[in-house]
């Protein structure tokens, strides 16, 4: 009898209470798998897509206070009608609509942003590129166009604006600065490498891809060695450059994003922002080749 009562316990034991444990052994290593799948979608998710309505009441951005440059006037214009001039001076309107809606999101991020970051004392934002962005009105935008295609580009525009309403990039839930561009050179930079400052940790240098079939992926400018001299003097009149001697122009240092960070002329070791700037070149992703007392940049 003690026999069997062992016997029967230990099948108790094996077919119940042993599963059981294995099994909240089990769970417990899922549970702590899915939370750490979480976690790791959480930090993913820290630059994400949020709808102004979620968190900002879309009302109070309805309308903002526009800066035209030339004029000095200030102009109260509705949000989302100002975009569509924004979009349609930022890209071209044959684009693909994805693009341009791309385009209508960080335009409009980038609005929210000055919005409550205020630089100008009696606006939200102007139109001048070099300062915020672009802005063109609608009769001059129609007016650029041939006749045939104004309707069907201005709706199109529309549609880019309307469809993505409400919608900007945000990281730990307020508005992102987002800086934009035509294209990235392969590489895109980080800011503090063009403006200084402190950065931004949701804009780092990350390599792109299919940008070669753009239009103006690369350019170049020629200069003589006097017209090269004259230009560097403008800002360096000390400035002296040995021509004969191939070390006295040289790129010295790259930054991460592989474009020129520091670059020697003469008896000056320039950064590369500076020389794009005096030499009016479009990037600071550049080379320096010297062919027939000519360079070209």
């Amino acid at each position: 009898m003690k026999k069997f009562l062992l016997y029967f316990l230990g099948f108790v034991v094996i077919c119940f209470v042993l599963p059981a444990l294995l099994t909240k052994k089990d769970n417990k290593e899922v549970v702590a798998q899915n939370v750490n799948e979480n976690n790791n979608e959480n930090v993913q998710n820290q630059v994400s897509s949020t709808n102004l309505e979620e968190k900002y009441p879309y009302k109070k951005y309805g309308t903002i206070n526009l800066l035209h440059a030339d004029t000095g006037e200030v102009e109260q214009v509705e949000l989302d009608t100002y975009l569509c001039n924004v979009v349609s001076a930022e890209m071209p309107a044959d684009f693909e609509l994805e693009a341009l809606k791309a385009q209508a999101i960080v335009a409009r991020t980038y609005t929210i942003y000055k919005v409550n970051n205020k630089k100008h004392d009696n606006a939200d934002i102007c139109d001048d590129s070099a300062c915020c962005q672009a802005w063109i009105s609608k009769e001059d935008r129609l007016a650029r166009w041939d006749e045939s295609l104004r309707e069907s580009n201005w709706s199109k525009i529309e549609q880019a604006v309307q469809s993505t309403k409400g919608k900007i990039i945000t990281y730990e839930n307020q508005p992102i600065n987002a800086f934009f561009h035509s294209n990235s050179g392969g590489k895109t930079e980080l800011p503090i490498n063009v403006w200084g400052g402190s950065g931004y940790p949701y804009l780092q240098t990350v390599e792109t891809a299919g940008e070669e079939g753009y239009s103006q992926y690369a350019s170049e400018v020629t200069l003589s060695q006097q017209e090269l001299l004259e230009k560097l003097k403008t800002k360096y009149e000390d400035i002296s450059i040995d021509f004969a001697n191939p070390d006295d122009i040289k790129i010295i240092e790259y930054t991460d994003g592989d474009r020129v960070k520091t670059v020697k002329f003469g008896n000056h070791n320039l950064s590369g922002v500076g020389v794009r700037t005096l030499l009016g070149l479009r990037s600071a992703n550049f080379s320096i080749v010297q062919e027939n007392r000519k360079y070209k940049i």
